[in-house]
């Protein structure tokens, strides 16, 4: 679909000129959360667009961006069982057996094994999302995409608790951040009030599921869509006036 124009900072995401045909430059913005399975399997599916985007043409200079939104803004701060959470969400675990099967049969195909019955507590995402703005702040891109999958991974596949600051720092250590940088900035509040904000303008703007893409500020996709449709959006994107 063709975002709508404003001007909040969220709403700047979809409102920028758009690029030219020609251009050497994509810029993609990611609205997720890393507790969405389907947003794991849409970071694969965009890497495999953009990967046969950069064979096509490799001077492109890729940008991908990552911005928060919490599929459970109310969850407590510790977090909470997660037998708890799947009977407050699916009715219980074998209704989520149910609807995670296709889940894990869509993640064999991108190469994602998931293991959903490893996972023992579900966590707020407040902190994971104000570590990777501050990565983001950092300036590398391409670091800020490996602790994104770090985090998936230590949540869908390690069935890790990303309520535990210091399984945070274990991910962002393992991309390549300093762990004491970190932790130090996890002690704080730093980003709190950022994050919550550019959730709830995502949601202003009618996102209401994730993940939610967005290229060069002009065509955005709702869902975990394979490549082609990817491919098709950015192609239009970068065509769009």
């Amino acid at each position: 679909m063709v975002a709508s124009n404003s001007s909040s900072p969220v709403r700047s995401l979809i409102s920028q000129p758009a690029a030219d045909p020609l251009s050497d430059t994509l810029a993609v913005d990611v609205i997720s959360d890393v507790v969405c399975p389907w947003c794991y399997i849409g970071k694969r599916k965009l890497e495999a667009a953009l990967s046969e985007l950069k064979a096509r043409e490799p001077a492109l200079d890729i940008a991908v961006r990552w911005h928060p939104f919490q599929l459970n803004p109310d969850m407590p701060s510790g977090g909470m069982p997660r037998t708890s959470y799947l009977a407050a969400k699916f009715g219980g675990t074998d209704r989520a057996a149910e609807i995670y099967s296709r889940v894990r049969a869509v993640g064999a195909e991108v190469g994602i094994p998931f293991a959903f019955e490893r996972i023992v507590m579900q966590p707020n995402t407040l902190e994971t999302h104000r570590l990777i703005a501050w990565a983001q702040g950092r300036g590398d891109l391409d670091a800020v995409s490996a602790l994104v999958e770090r985090l998936f991974h230590a949540y869908f596949v390690d069935g890790s608790f990303l309520g535990d600051r210091e399984e945070l720092v274990r991910a962002a250590g393992a991309a390549g951040f300093d762990p004491a940088g970190v932790r130090a900035m996890l002690e704080t509040e730093e980003g709190s009030d950022v994050v919550a904000a550019e959730d709830r303008e995502a949601r202003s703007v009618g996102v209401q599921g994730v993940p939610f893409f967005i290229f060069n500020g002009r065509i955005a996709v709702s869902g975990a869509h394979d490549p082609p449709t990817l491919l098709d959006a950015i192609a239009a994107a970068r065509q769009d006036r």
